[in-house]
């Protein structure tokens, strides 16, 4: 790989930063029997380290492993068609015989499977196609209790559970089918720590106690810093030490952000030459520009009243007391019931994310951009710097 920080998944061992003791720890629980929530704040890693559980042997050579990625399902209809195919997408490559032993459990929409050129079957389903979810997912848990081997399956934003409309006892019905079949563990991942605390500790709700919970925090930066050395020096070139720092604090630690802001560096710095720290801003600058258009049009199309909450935010960086006199009147809002609605509205398009009881803009480079734009963006978008970036205070 000509660049070693990886920015769009997981690249395999050698190109995964530290995680041993998580890595060994989930191994170990989910190899013994044992459900899992993995919750993680704002992006540090949470998908790849299951990928990266998923390689090591003793799950990859005794497992059929599944991810399933529910972030963008809105129903359990949209839940049981994307959990069906990411089953049968993972069993194709392991031969004819096993995802043959899946398609005849899912007698319910067997004759809506099609298949290409080489034989191997295609999930083509709309969902209307899914007549009767309830259905097809029994079919789909008969196969895991069934399967010739254990199954481990990953249920990745598993939170967006509380959001099915259609199904408002999804959280038992699933707790039920879980609890019943022994042949499946399971690792229920989730950014939204205030939603998954409320699924896994709340005493009235069906998976109260029914897992173990593991909160995945930051790389340390030590770690991170040798990794980055490690990675440099692989292709005859240097980074000083301060940089991975720079970066780490300017990022609250968040991983996919360091891994962009490094795979920049290293593309900028040639082979026998040393990266260095006041390459970091450059770098920064580089990746906003990139991103310029698009945070504007994203930033426009957020309703006024949300716009403001969010320039607001944006402008603490951490900001606590959200409905108070205080926060209201410094940032000149509306009324506590307009701020309430757009802060709900803002963490429903997943424009910003709360921990505990501070709000913070989820993505870390939206949140550069909006402090770089001009004061005047707090009431109007339209007046923009062009070209290069340069850090303003945003004035009240």
């Amino acid at each position: 790989m000509d660049n070693p920080f990886v920015t769009k998944g997981y690249a395999g061992p050698e190109y995964f930063c530290d995680r041993v003791v998580e890595t060994k720890q989930l191994v170990e629980l989910t190899t013994n029997g044992n459900n899992m929530a993995l919750i993680s704040p704002r992006r540090v890693g949470k998908t790849d380290l299951i990928f990266h559980c998923f390689q090591q042997p003793e799950i990859k050579d005794h497992y059929y492993t599944f991810r399933i990625d529910i972030y963008a399902t809105n129903s359990l209809r949209d839940f049981v068609n994307v959990f069906g195919q990411s089953v049968m997408n993972a069993l194709k490559p392991k031969g004819k015989v096993v995802w043959e032993s899946f398609l005849s459990m899912l007698r319910s929409i067997r004759s809506q499977i099609t298949f290409d050129i080489n034989n191997m079957p295609v999930w083509s389903l709309g969902l209307g196609d899914i007549e009767n979810p309830m259905v097809t997912l029994d079919e789909i848990f008969e196969y895991l209790s069934h399967a010739d081997k254990p199954c481990m399956v990953a249920i990745d934003e598993f939170q967006q559970i509380t959001r099915y409309a259609d199904a408002p006892k999804v959280e038992a019905l699933l707790r039920t089918y879980i609890q019943r079949c022994v042949n499946a563990t399971f690792i229920f991942a989730g950014s939204k720590r205030h939603l998954m605390g409320e699924i896994f500790t709340s005493p009235s709700r069906p998976f109260y106690q029914s897992v173990l919970i593991m909160n995945l925090r930051p790389i340390p930066v030590e770690k991170y810093t040798e990794f980055a050395r490690i990675q440099f020096s692989k292709h005859d070139k240097e980074i000083d030490d301060g940089v991975v720092g720079d970066i780490y604090e300017r990022f609250d630690a968040v991983t996919s952000c360091i891994q962009r802001v490094l795979n920049v560096l290293f593309l900028k710095t040639l082979p026998g030459r040393r990266c260095t720290t006041d390459m970091v801003e450059d770098a920064i600058n580089y990746i906003i520009d990139l991103l310029a258009e698009t945070y504007s049009d994203l930033l426009d199309k957020i309703p006024e009243k949300q716009r403001e909450v969010f320039m607001a935010i944006a402008h603490e960086g951490k900001a606590r007391g959200v409905t108070g006199k205080t926060f209201i009147k410094k940032y000149h809002l509306q009324t506590v019931s307009v701020v309430t609605a757009a802060i709900r509205g803002l963490l429903e398009k997943d424009l910003i994310t709360q921990e505990k009881d501070s709000y913070m803009v989820y993505d870390p480079f939206f949140l550069s951009f909006t402090q770089y734009t001009m004061p005047k963006a707090l009431r109007s978008l339209s007046n923009l710097y062009s070209g290069r970036f340069r850090k303003l205070p945003i004035l009240m």
